[in-house]
């Protein structure tokens, strides 16, 4: 399996997910700078954490014009997998693949420490190989990670199982403890916590590495490649 690792001006946590990928997940990976015209020859999209365009106006709004977006919306509806951590999550929120917003951090600081989470739906193509209810330690890193969206949204959100992970100790004030959801496919995940920052014990942790691999799993699954 081939992932691309977006890059965009600001971007600091690339290096992060391509180690996780290639490392440590041992799969084929490359860095994509954000004025990408194509994404076709790769398999599995990575949007990764940072301060894109130094986090003006918005977190994620002027990355979310950025000429791979176009590429990445295209991956999205072919089925592809589309994972946005942390800044790459606001990317996907402000490029419309997944709804609602962020706030500021309830607290109005910047927070950085391990934190736990629920596994709320262990079906799906990024949660495969975690068990349902299971509790997590992955780490946070953001200002902006409060997530929020209105009560029809919400519903959806709950009726179509599309809250993935949600947050043991709410360190933020993201409703309803939300620390990531899904697009209604499936194929779109977006979370604050950084699994790539969680793939070795040395590192002090590997729960975020079954993300990684429930991801490969799938793929193959889906392509009947036997390896």
């Amino acid at each position: 399996m081939k992932f691309a690792v977006i890059v965009f001006p600001g971007s600091n946590c690339d290096v992060d997910m391509f180690h996780a990928i290639q490392d440590e997940l041992g799969e084929q990976v490359e860095y994509v700078w954000h004025d990408a015209e194509s994404l076709e020859e790769f398999d599995g999209i990575l949007l990764p954490g940072g301060f894109s365009f130094g986090d003006y106006l918005r977190t994620g709004s002027i990355a979310r014009f950025s000429n791979v977006m176009k590429e990445v919306i295209k991956a999205a509806e072919a089925g592809k997998p589309v994972l946005g951590v942390c800044n790459g999550f606001q990317i996907l929120l402000e490029a419309g693949l997944l709804p609602g917003a962020m706030r500021r951090n309830e607290s109005l600081s910047f927070i950085c420490k391990p934190v736990e989470l629920k596994v709320e739906n262990s079906q799906t193509m990024f949660t495969s190989a975690y068990e349902h209810s299971q509790t997590i330690t992955i780490p946070v890193a953001h200002g902006e990670g409060n997530y929020y969206c209105d009560e029809e949204t919400l519903a959806k959100l709950k009726e179509n199982n599309q809250i993935i992970f949600t947050y043991n100790q709410n360190p933020n004030g993201s409703l309803a403890d939300i620390a990531g959801i899904t697009n209604e496919k499936g194929n779109v995940l977006g979370m604050m916590p950084h699994p790539e920052r969680a793939v070795d014990e040395l590192l002090g942790g590997a729960d975020g590495l079954k993300l990684f691999q429930s991801i490969v799993k799938a793929w193959r699954e889906a392509h009947v490649v036997n390896a």
